[in-house]
C-alpha cells in the first residue's frame, strides 16, 4: 500500500507538471522498483485509475469553468468566448481521441518498456518546451484562441501517446509557440486533458475483465485514485501561480537529468 501511495503521488505530481506521468510510472515501477509488486495484468488497469484521479482533480479545480464552459457551448455556441472554447476543446480532442483508438496497442507494445526511447522523449521534449517558451511572446489569452491554434494544439497532443513526451508539456509548448500566455496554455491544457482521459478510462472499463480486476483489488485502486486526486489539486494550483513569474527552465532541467539517469539504469541493467 506504500509503493501504491508514492505512484499516486507520482501520477498527482507528474499529470500536470510537463514532465510525462505515463513516462514516471513506467520508470518508477519498472526501473526503480517502486510498484513493482504490481502483476503485469493490474499495470495498465492501475495507471487508468491513477489518470481518474487526477481527472476528478481536473473536475473539481475547474468545475465552475466547466459549467460555464459546456452550457455556452451548448446555447450560445462560438459566438460568445466560453463556446467557442468548448468547441475547440471537442475539435482540438479528436486528433488524439483517433489516433489513440486506432494505435494505443501498438504504442503500448511498442515503446512501452522501449526506456531509452523514453528516457530520449523526455529529454528532447524538455528542450523543446524550454526553448518554445523561450521565443514566444505572452499575448494571447484563451478567449482570443482561433480555432486554427485549438487543432494544432489538439494534433501536438497526438505526441503525447509516446510515454516521456508528456500530454501537458507538448500541448502547453504548442499554446506558447501561438504566443499563449504561460498560464493560459497550463489552464487550456488542463481543459483538453479532462475529454482524452474521460474516453481513455471509459475505454478501458468497458474491456473484458477490467471490472472484475478492479472489484478483486479495490482498496488498491481507491487509495491509488485518493491520492492522485489529493496530490493533482495540489500541483494543478502550484503550476498556475508557477507560471506568472517563471519559465520552463526547472523542468527542462529535471527532464534531462531524469533521461541520463534512466538511461545508464537501462544500460546497466
Amino acid at each position: 500500500m506504500f509503493e501504491i501511495i508514492i505512484l499516486g503521488i507520482i501520477q498527482g505530481i507528474a499529470e500536470f507538471l510537463p514532465i510525462s506521468s505515463s513516462a514516471h510510472l513506467i520508470i518508477f515501477r519498472n526501473l526503480f522498483g517502486i510498484g513493482s509488486s504490481i502483476t503485469p495484468d493490474l499495470e495498465l488497469s492501475f495507471d487508468i485509475a491513477l489518470h481518474f484521479g487526477t481527472l476528478l482533480a481536473i473536475g473539481i479545480y475547474f468545475f465552475k469553468d466547466f459549467i460555464n464552459i459546456i452550457k455556452s457551448g451548448l446555447t450560445k455556441g462560438v459566438k460568445e468566448p466560453n463556446g467557442r472554447i468548448f468547441w475547440y476543446i471537442v475539435v482540438a480532442t479528436i486528433p488524439a481521441a483517433i489516433v489513440g483508438v486506432l494505435f494505443e496497442d501498438v504504442i503500448e507494445d511498442a515503446i512501452r518498456n522501449n526506456y531509452i526511447l523514453i528516457a530520449l522523449a523526455l529529454i528532447v521534449m524538455g528542450v523543446i518546451i524550454y526553448l518554445v517558451d523561450k521565443k514566444s511572446k505572452q499575448v494571447k489569452e484563451i478567449s482570443d484562441m482561433s480555432l486554427k491554434n485549438a487543432i494544432l494544439i489538439g494534433c501536438s497532443q497526438v505526441f503525447a501517446l509516446i510515454p516521456g513526451f508528456s500530454r501537458s508539456g507538448t500541448t502547453i509548448a504548442a499554446g506558447r509557440a501561438m504566443n499563449l500566455k504561460r498560464e493560459d496554455s497550463a489552464k487550456f491544457s488542463f481543459y483538453l486533458s479532462a475529454p482524452v482521459v474521460l474516453g481513455a478510462v471509459v475505454i478501458h472499463i468497458l474491456k473484458d475483465g477490467t471490472i472484475d480486476l478492479i472489484i478483486a483489488n479495490l482498496s488498491m485502486f481507491i487509495i491509488g485514485v485518493l491520492t492522485s486526486f489529493i496530490i493533482g489539486m495540489i500541483c494543478i494550483s502550484f503550476l498556475l501561480k508557477y507560471l506568472r513569474k517563471n519559465d520552463f527552465k526547472l523542468f527542462m532541467w529535471y527532464r534531462i537529468i531524469l533521461g541520463i539517469i534512466v538511461i545508464l539504469c537501462a544500460i546497466l541493467k
